[in-house]
């Protein structure tokens, strides 16, 4: 899966960002609008990264690593090394990587406004916090999988 997601980042060289990583923005853009109407993703016009910005302010901006296709190829990974049943496998890779997915626009978002508010807990949040967040969320997963559904857990 690796691979494959390499060949699709190589597709759009080094002048685009992935379609995926845009998505995420603007999921993202989504979300913080709820809160405020202003909120936006803008597209950086000479790197590879989408701008967030909340209450009229440059917050944080979206690159490939934010959009958490990686963590979802390791999650999935996890759920193949101990699959279970062909149909119950599939639902539950399909319906984790969608909460993932979704919890992963929420953390960037809660992370933008945390930001917006405190600036100087740049680093613990972004590189503490929400990574212990979503790695936590992908950890009960897989002991939700091994326990009730994989073919060890009997």
């Amino acid at each position: 899966m690796t691979v494959f997601y390499q060949y699709y980042l190589n597709s759009f060289g080094e002048t685009k960002l992935d379609s995926i990583s845009r998505m995420v923005a603007r999921n993202t853009e989504q979300v913080l609008q709820l809160f405020d109407k202003n909120a936006s993703a803008d597209d950086s016009k000479s790197e590879l990264y989408v701008a967030l910005m909340y209450h009229q302010k440059y917050i944080a901006r979206i690159v490939e690593g934010c959009n958490a296709v990686s963590v979802i190829i390791l999650f999935i990974s996890f759920v193949v090394a101990f699959s279970g049943k062909l149909k119950t496998t599939l639902l539950f890779i399909f319906g984790g990587s969608i909460l993932i997915y979704v919890l992963n626009i929420l953390r960037i978002a809660f992370l933008c406004i945390l930001l917006s508010h405190f600036p100087e807990q740049r680093h613990f949040l972004h590189d503490i916090f929400f990574p212990l967040f979503i790695y936590g969320v992908v950890f009960i997963l897989w002991v939700i999988w091994v326990r009730k559904f994989s073919k060890y857990a009997k």
